[in-house]
């Protein structure tokens, strides 16, 4: 027990700049969260609900990150700072690290199958500050959800998600085989603005026309007679 608590303290140090030992890491909100969800999933599971809705209630307030008892959750889960929602029939695979403010929601259960009507993240997802993955849809292996984005379709194994409504940035094979990318997504393309992205659009769109014109020209002055001095057509 020591030994898997250690290293998860030590997969959360890697994951986060921030603590300067292992006892730092133990004043994690996100850290107690998991710990406590571990005991009131057990509850679950042994189909004392209330007794889990106790813990899962204490430690809502305690940590103000909520998970309900009856989600899934693989190893070295970290939850930075918190304020974050998971839901019911969600599934969370081994390493997953997901920032503040992220909603792990559910739509009506008629849309699901058998009941689900979360989503299930496969491991070493990143997921950034503020997203919202909805739905009983499947995140791929790998794969980065950008702050603030909305997912509500499958994300392919190791895409890159932003937007609202979120779509894939398509990123190459290379930048996702990183171990670890903080934040869950880089700072440079394509991680750039949406206005910065139409901009450079607009550009290369000019440039193609004038590329066009040009030809078009080009081939006009070819198909022209050519005129002699002193005569006419």
């Amino acid at each position: 027990m020591l030994e898997r608590l250690v290293a998860y303290l030590d997969s959360v140090k890697a994951r986060d700049p921030a603590p300067r030992s292992r006892w730092e890491v133990l004043t994690y909100p996100g850290v107690w969260a998991v710990g406590y969800h571990r005991i009131a999933h057990w509850l679950f599971e042994a189909e004392l609900f209330f007794l889990a809705r106790l813990v899962n209630h204490w430690s809502r307030m305690f940590t103000a990150i909520d998970i309900h008892p009856g989600a899934k959750i693989g190893k070295n889960f970290f939850i930075d700072h918190g304020f974050s929602v998971i839901g019911e029939t969600a599934e969370i695979g081994d390493n997953v690290t997901i920032y503040q403010c992220v909603t792990l929601g559910g739509t009506n259960p008629t849309n699901g199958k058998g009941g689900k009507r979360h989503p299930t993240i496969s491991d070493d997802v990143i997921i950034g500050s503020g997203a919202q993955v909805i739905g009983p849809i499947t995140v791929g292996r790998r794969a980065r959800i950008g702050a603030n984005a909305v997912v509500t379709d499958e994300v392919p194994e190791g895409a890159t998600m932003i937007g609202l409504k979120a779509r894939s940035t398509l990123v190459p094979a290379e930048e996702w085989v990183k171990e670890f990318i903080p934040y869950g997504t880089p700072c440079d393309d394509p991680c750039e603005s949406t206005r910065e992205l139409d901009r450079d659009c607009i550009e290369k769109l000019e440039n193609e026309l004038k590329q066009l014109r040009a030809e078009v020209a080009a081939l006009r002055a070819e198909r022209e007679p050519v005129r002699r001095s002193g005569t006419e057509d």
